[in-house]
This record gives structure tokens, sequence and C-alpha cells, in this order.
């Protein structure tokens, strides 16, 4: 009896195709499956904020803030930083660094609309939480494959 070492054997890539995966591709499909998780997270949130009496009221509008729409803003803005994470990654040469600097400056700057919102002090602590959850969401998970974008 003859055994076999199919270690290293590997199947031939399909036409047009190069045997490795782009990094750009890879960062943007690890960015995709972030956004999903921070949209998901957040809508948690929102609902569970919202079943605990907050009630996403900005007096300045006076309209009540939709979970579906917390959900679509969380979304877009994670997207953005999926791009953001991308053009780093092609023009920087320290694009985990400058990433992690950028998001979280753009974060801290997202805490103020909230702040001066009018809304009242749950609705407030809510935003901000809401504001924080996906941020830590998608910085963490951009930045780390922006380190490890050797592998």
């Amino acid at each position: 009896m003859t055994s076999m070492n199919d270690t290293d054997v590997a199947p031939a890539p399909a036409p047009g195709r190069t045997g490795r995966n782009h990094p750009f591709r890879r960062l943007a499909g690890r960015g995709l499956v972030a956004t999903v998780a921070a949209v998901a997270a957040t809508s948690l949130a929102a609902a569970l904020a919202r079943a605990g009496g907050v009630d996403f009221e900005v007096p300045d509008g006076g309209e009540t803030i939709p979970l579906s729409g917390i959900a679509v803003v969380t979304g877009f803005f994670s997207v953005v930083g999926v791009v953001i994470a991308v053009a780093l990654l092609r023009w920087s040469a320290q694009p985990a660094r400058r990433f992690v600097w950028t998001t979280a400056s753009l974060t801290a700057a997202s805490l103020i609309p909230p702040l001066f919102s009018g809304a009242d002090t749950a609705c407030v602590v809510a935003l901000i939480a809401l504001h924080l959850i996906p941020a830590a969401v998608m910085i963490s998970t951009l930045a780390r494959s922006l380190s490890s974008r050797t592998d």
C-alpha cells in the first residue's frame, strides 16, 4: 500500500486570477462583515434603550429617531470607515496608526452633536453609546486588519 502526501499540492487558480488574495479585497471583506456586526450591535442597543424608556426624541426637530434610521446611519458611516481604511492601506506607510488616529478623531467629533441637541439626559447618553458601539467594532476590526496586512 502506498500513501501520498498532498500537503504541497494546491489547485490551480481560476483563469485570469492570481493565486494570492488581494489585500484591498480582503480588507473590504472584513470591513463589510464588521459593518454588519456594527449595525446589528447598534440596532440591538437602540432597541434595548427604547425598551428601557429612551424615546430618542430630539427637540430641535421635534422628531423621534426611528430604529431603522439608526441602522442606516450606522451602516453608512461604517462603510465610510471601510473606504478610509482601504485608502490608507493604499496611500499610507503606516495605515493602522493613521486609521486609528483619524477614526478616533472623527468619533470624538461625532459625540458633540448629541451633547448640544437639547434632548433629555437619557437620550443623550444613549446617543453617545450608539456612537461608541459601532466605533469600537469598526475601529478595532479594521485597525487589526491593517496592522496584519501581510497575512
